[in-house]
């Protein structure tokens, strides 16, 4: 099982990728990063894209519409995605044991980049992800 370096160290192979972060939602603190980042700098991306996250966690709008049920463990939102006009932004949730507040950050070239495939290899990282 990958620990956070492993994860983002995949998370750089996929075609397109620019940079990769593991985020805390509730602090905005980059547990862990490679590569680029928007603006050049991976504190700022992280306390940004913690604030999106933030917001869609909490959101009663964005819950399931069968009022989340299920084990009580998942999250309302698996992953966000923003695109630009020259990028691709996702945001995995990382769900565990425990009440997880991470997500995995991924910053794609557009023109590069294949979003399906990063969606896709994004969740099976988030489900492989180890912490701690």
């Amino acid at each position: 099982m990958p620990g956070i370096d492993e994860s983002l160290l995949e998370a750089m192979r996929l075609p397109g990728a620019r940079g990769a972060l593991v985020v805390d939602w509730i602090s905005g603190l980059a547990l862990g990063a490679v590569g680029e980042a928007p603006g050049e700098d991976a504190e700022a991306t992280a306390a940004e894209t913690a604030e999106l996250a933030r917001l869609a966690m909490e959101s009663g709008t964005l819950a399931p519409a069968d009022g989340g049920a299920g084990t009580g463990k998942e999250p309302p939102v698996d992953d966000l995605i923003l695109t630009t006009s020259d990028a691709y932004h996702l945001l995995r949730f990382v769900i565990t044991t425990f009440d997880s507040t991470v997500f995995l950050y991924l910053w794609l070239d557009r023109a590069d980049g294949n979003l399906a495939l990063a969606r896709i290899r994004l969740a099976e990282m988030a489900e492989r992800l180890v912490l701690g």
